[in-house]
């Protein structure tokens, strides 16, 4: 009889194997794109790699059979989560995530098992999840579109996890999805219609960020998304150590013409963010940047030709999305971008994600674009 035993992350040699067991589990698996491991490594590196620990605290575990490690999984706890006024969250909500696993249930039960007691431990009464590790990193597991690898910044997860979750006793709570859209050909006639009405009004401007200006424009970025996002479902606020912590991570992978700022009468209201699909760009790579793996990044970067593109963030200010030049702006944006995605970056496939399933605006702009969903990822939840 197999021994299953639990070992708590805590120095780092169980860094490296936490992040390391995904070379294994989807060794077989012609759509995995190997992430790249110093930024694995950071990401649970604590507070000095990471500004989320700042007002969270997590812990992390390796599940080991007959001791060879065969399973990992996260717990955390956020104060950001835990306010009163967190949508999606509140008093005694606790997150679970990074949860990767050999296809075996009793592995499985042991993990979600320590993950829940150190929540309770902790004061929670609720365990929502998957979060890696927060709502701005990878949320939800894949439920649909297996198919094909993912985009930059997505998650791609084993198909027998989701009846893993749901025999521990978790409940579906909330979909995200990406939908995806031919970009080569222009968008719908109606759609062009509502960009050339768009650009006859002087009072709006859709410019694209200032590179020379990176730090400002992504505080101003991501001041307008914390405003934005913020009666959104999950939606916690990016701090400003957080907020210089992800600009520094973006940089290197933002394009002047594929980022935009949308401006009324002069004020900057609303923006759109588009990254080359940047898996295309280092899957060769095994998750390596050193000894010679950076610099064929940084050489790629140079002049990136990809086939698809991802919108992760977009965004307008609430006080603006009442008005009725918010969708112009919109549509202004994607077409603007679709332009340079194209000509510069050789792009023929855009992909809008993630979306909330209950995401009216940004379900009606997908659906006016003729994008259809492409792959779904669930968030579940279970009392404590």
């Amino acid at each position: 009889m197999s021994i299953i035993t639990l070992k708590r992350v805590e120095n780092a040699a169980d860094r490296k194997a936490f992040v390391d067991l995904v070379w294994t589990l989807y060794a077989s698996d012609p759509h995995w794109v190997p992430p790249l491991k110093s930024e694995m490594l950071g990401l649970i590196g604590g507070i000095k790699t990471n500004p989320w620990f700042g007002h969270a605290e997590a812990a992390f575990w390796l599940a080991l059979k007959d001791g060879k490690v065969v399973g990992r999984i996260s717990a955390q706890v956020d104060e950001l989560v835990i306010a009163p006024a967190a949508p999606g969250g509140g008093p005694g909500t606790g997150h679970w995530g990074m949860f990767e696993c050999i296809d075996d249930a009793a592995v499985a039960d042991a993990l979600f098992g320590v993950a829940e007691q150190w929540l309770k431990a902790k004061g929670m009464t609720r365990a929502l999840g998957p979060f890696s590790l927060s709502v701005w990193d990878e949320p939800g597991l894949l439920v649909q579109g297996f198919e094909g690898p993912p985009t930059v910044m997505m998650g791609h997860h084993r198909p027998y996890y989701a009846a893993m979750v749901a025999a521990r006793g978790y409940k579906g709570v909330k979909d995200l999805h990406a939908w995806s859209l031919p970009i080569a050909a222009p968008l719908p006639e109606m759609v062009q219609r509502i960009v050339a009405f768009s650009e006859r009004n002087p009072k709006l401007v859709t410019r694209p960020v200032d590179k020379s200006k990176f730090d400002q424009e992504a505080a101003l970025i991501l001041d307008i998304l914390n405003d934005a996002w913020s009666d959104n479902w999950g939606f916690v606020p990016l701090t400003s150590a957080e907020i210089v912590y992800v600009g520094k991570k973006l940089k290197p992978i933002i394009f002047e013409g594929l980022v935009r700022v949308a401006e009324y009468e002069g004020v900057p209201v609303g923006f759109m963010i588009t990254l080359p699909d940047i898996n295309e760009l280092t899957r060769d790579l095994n998750g390596n940047l050193f000894p010679f793996g950076w610099a064929k990044l940084l050489w790629r970067l140079r002049a990136p030709k990809v086939k698809r593109m991802r919108v992760p963030l977009m965004g307008i200010r609430k006080s603006f999305q009442g008005h009725r030049a918010a969708s112009l702006m919109a549509f202004q944006m994607i077409e603007y971008i679709r332009r340079v995605a194209v000509a510069e970056f050789g792009a023929s496939e855009g992909e809008l994600g993630w979306v909330l399933d209950d995401n009216g605006p940004m379900r009606s702009i997908a659906d006016a674009i003729d994008s259809h969903v492409t792959r779904t990822y669930r968030l579940y939840e279970r009392a404590l």
